[in-house]
């Protein structure tokens, strides 16, 4: 089986998977030495008649819907060209910030198109990376050959556009989806080419295997996210909380902050410090949960040389007296397992209360091998949409209706149609005056009354007002 690498990048109507949509799919496959294979792919994917896209997200893309309906094609036409052409077997599929953001897009997609969420990135040899924690923590261990953008402040600034500009690499058009994979080839090839040693040894790592092995065979070991501090290049050095491995990974925590610091602190205090709070402005707790699956740019200490130990303000003195003083904190390991249950039952409350569309609930458990059987015949040429499958899973039973209106309109029969008419009343006006089109056609609002805006975006409203109108259900 070859083995080739698939950048992409999408354009979304939205930042939340569980209701935004994507708009522009692009991508580009290269070899494993990153010369290109194929012609690129640039997609527009139209958008229904239940969708708001977020009209600042709009300004920044310059794609509106009508577009989408003029040069696209539906979600499942789509889906079925990525499962021939993209997701061939052998790929290993490769973005900037795509495993939190451009994965979840893509999984959500599939499932509301009755498609199995998660094969893509796992069956017959198809895996996952991400260049975003690459970049992170070849600039944080082995900057060099490689100019380094920052931002006005003086602090390190990683955005793909600053890093290309910076390096001399084509970007033609940032927020362009085409433009971003060229961007992110070149990025990829720069890594390769100044930190080959690096950059071998993050995509060795990746797999979920090669990283629990390294995390609970290490006492201490180098961790890059976007969650640590500026100030150590997003770099620290960690361990694992006692107790705290489930099958998705293991807490851990941040070993450049005192232990003692939250030792006298109740389970309450360690939940409002380390969930995610606008209301909160203290310090937050240096505690991340580390999932194996989602290829962590993580490294040996062994790797870490002391001229960067110094640039990073990684004090190997101060890191080993923290870790000490946490293996003797017992009390506050307790509170941190038990402030980990609120917070997940915080967050499992939330998602229902907020996301309470089935199209929001691929989390809600896997679909069962009777129904995956089911959806495989749903997809199959000359299937007559007049007579569904008997799912077993309601989540399947409810999506259906609305996979045949979104996609094959034309097929729907009146009882699917009823479903479709009810189900944009409860999308766009559900909350009367605080619903998604009343938020969204206030958005549109505020954005008109702003001054010197380009005749661009002027017209880029309006057609996001005409789309309002052209989508009203025809009951309202």
């Amino acid at each position: 089986m070859d083995t080739s690498f698939f950048f992409y990048d999408l354009e979304t109507t939205g930042l939340n998977p569980r209701e935004a949509r994507i708009m522009q799919f692009a991508g580009q496959r290269t070899d494993m030495n990153l010369e290109l294979i194929g012609d690129p792919i640039n997609i527009l994917i139209k958008q229904s008649e239940d969708c708001l896209p977020d009209p600042g997200a709009i300004l920044i893309t310059g794609i509106t819907p009508q577009k989408t309906l003029k040069d696209g094609i539906t979600e499942d036409e789509f889906i079925k060209q990525f499962n021939t052409e993209i997701a061939i077997p052998g790929t290993i599929f490769i973005g900037y910030n795509s495993i939190s953001f451009d994965d979840e897009f893509i999984r959500f997609l599939l499932y509301r198109n009755l498609y199995d969420a998660y094969e893509w990135q796992w069956k017959e040899g198809r895996s996952k990376w991400d260049l975003l924690d690459i970049i992170r923590i070849t600039r944080a261990l082995r900057p060099e050959g490689i100019k380094w953008p920052i931002d006005f402040e003086g602090k390190s600034n990683n955005q793909l556009e600053k890093l290309a500009n910076e390096n001399n690499i084509l970007h033609t058009k940032a927020h362009d989806a085409m433009s971003d994979v060229e961007a992110l080839i070149g990025l990829a090839k720069l890594i390769k080419t100044k930190q080959p040693k690096l950059f071998d040894f993050m995509l060795s790592i990746r797999d979920k295997k090669s990283v629990s092995q390294l995390v609970l065979t290490s006492k201490q070991f180098l961790y890059t996210s976007g969650s640590f501090s500026s100030d150590h290049e997003k770099t620290s050095i960690v361990s694992v909380v006692e107790g705290s491995q489930d099958s998705q990974g293991v807490l851990v925590y941040d070993l450049t902050l005192d232990p003692d610091n939250y030792k006298s602190l109740s389970v309450d205090d360690l939940v409002a410090m380390w969930q995610y709070n606008k209301d909160y402005i203290g310090p937050r707790l240096p505690i991340k949960k580390l999932q194996f699956n989602r290829c962590p740019s993580i490294a040996p200490l062994a790797v870490l040389r002391n001229e960067d130990a110094k640039r990073l303000k990684l004090d190997r003195k101060i890191i080993d007296t923290n870790y000490k003083k946490l293996l003797n904190s017992q009390e506050l390991i307790t509170n941190i397992l038990k402030a980990r249950k609120v917070i997940e039952i915080n967050r499992e409350n939330t998602n229902i209360k907020e996301f309470s569309s089935v199209e929001s609930k691929l989390y809600d458990g896997f679909i069962g091998d009777e129904d995956k059987r089911n959806t495989v015949k749903v997809h199959s040429v000359n299937f007559d949409y007049e007579y569904p499958p008997d799912f077993n899973d309601k989540r399947l039973s409810q999506l259906y209706p609305l996979f045949v209106a979104r996609n094959y309109p034309d097929q729907k029969t009146d009882e699917i149609d009823a479903l479709w008419q009810k189900h944009k009343i409860n999308s766009l006006l559900k909350g009367e005056d605080k619903s998604k089109m009343a938020n969204y056609l206030k958005s549109i609002a505020d954005i008109q009354l702003k001054p010197n805006l380009t005749s661009d975006q002027i017209y880029l409203m309006e057609e996001l007002k005409l789309w309002a109108e052209a989508i009203m259900p025809v009951d309202f």
